[in-house]
């Protein structure tokens, strides 16, 4: 099967996920800065790690999935991806078919705005190997899915929802919205909220955010080629608004809440620095200096032990900074 026509959408979606990296760095940045701030500790103190992707949301805290939201009320199809697959027109929600049917929306919500070629849906939904009756089911797909999301519309009439581009299909961004764009909404406006010193909003905006999630991103097709870097990028971004709400807490002293959110994250991503950073720094102001050392040493000898590296400069310098008990530590 041919995969010309993808090859230019491809590219632009590269400088797209590029340009997202950096804004997210960047507000990783604004984190440090504003945390640093916060306590009264060097911003070295308080640096994370960048050598790959940026750190951007398990069980228990602040990884629990939140309570199912019903769909909101209107007239517009409302997509939920953070999870499963799910649909609602009018508020109402939408039997989505079969495991294919599915897989092919999924495709098309993560390209929204943005056509998705039928090359590349075959690919995707028949794993590289599309029989010969592949296109015919497509196209079977594509009236039913039409049917649902658009259950008034009247025969022979143009779609409005998912639309044919060319020799591809498009979802119209003017009328659908997605929880994983809300999800980033969300986690900007966090940011946002730090950068001019409203930690409340940004506690507010970042648990808005996080209740979205209830599974992986793009559950049915999160390792599909045309997915997975958008998985990867919210997961990703995931993780650094958990990170970015303990922070929050422990800058406005609410650290005794912050703790049994940070063991959990840190048992369920034991490699990331700052959860590992920020859990020490919380058990320290709870006044469990012996566990933030422990909590310090042991990340030290997972690190060698499976990486063969040794801890940043920034945890480093918190450790040495716990030993003599800085006052700058207790400072909120």
């Amino acid at each position: 099967m041919g995969t010309g026509s993808t090859d230019g959408s491809g590219a632009q979606r590269i400088t797209e996920l590029e340009r997202e990296i950096q804004e997210l760095k960047r507000a990783n940045e604004t984190l440090k800065q504003y945390v640093s701030k916060v306590l009264d500790l060097d911003t070295t103190s308080l640096r994370r790690r960048h050598d790959s992707v940026p750190e951007t949301a398990g069980q228990g805290g602040p990884e629990a999935a939140g309570p199912p939201r019903r769909p909101a009320s209107g007239v517009g199809v409302e997509f939920r991806v953070l999870g499963p697959v799910e649909a609602a027109v009018g508020g109402r929600w939408v039997d989505l078919g079969a495991p294919k049917q599915r897989a092919a929306l999924v495709l098309l919500v993560s390209q929204v705005g943005r056509p998705v070629s039928v090359d590349a849906l075959l690919e995707a939904l028949w794993d590289g190997r599309p029989p010969q009756s592949a296109i015919t089911s497509l196209h079977a797909y594509i009236a039913n899915l039409r049917r649902a999301l658009e259950p008034h519309r009247a025969p022979r009439t143009q779609a409005t929802v998912l639309c044919t581009r060319g020799r591809g299909y498009l979802l119209n961004s003017r009328v659908v919205t997605v929880d994983a764009h809300r999800f980033g909404e969300s986690a900007t406006a966090g940011w946002q909220a730090l950068d001019r010193g409203d930690p409340q909003r940004a506690l507010y905006e970042f648990e808005a955010g996080l209740a979205l999630w209830r599974g992986q991103a793009y559950a049915e097709v999160a390792g599909a080629p045309q997915v997975a870097p958008e998985a990867v990028r919210l997961e990703e971004m995931r993780l650094s608004v958990i990170e970015g709400r303990c922070a929050t807490l422990i800058a406005v002293g609410n650290h005794e809440m912050a703790v049994p959110e940070l063991v959990a994250f840190t048992q369920a991503h034991p490699l990331r620095e700052y959860g590992c950073e920020l859990l020490s720094l919380a058990l320290y102001r709870a006044g469990r200096q012996a566990d933030a050392l422990s909590v310090l040493r042991a990340h030290q000898k997972k690190m060698l032990e499976d990486l063969g590296i040794s801890p940043s400069p920034a945890l480093q310098h918190l450790e040495l900074e716990i030993l003599r008990q800085a006052p700058e530590l207790e400072r909120s």
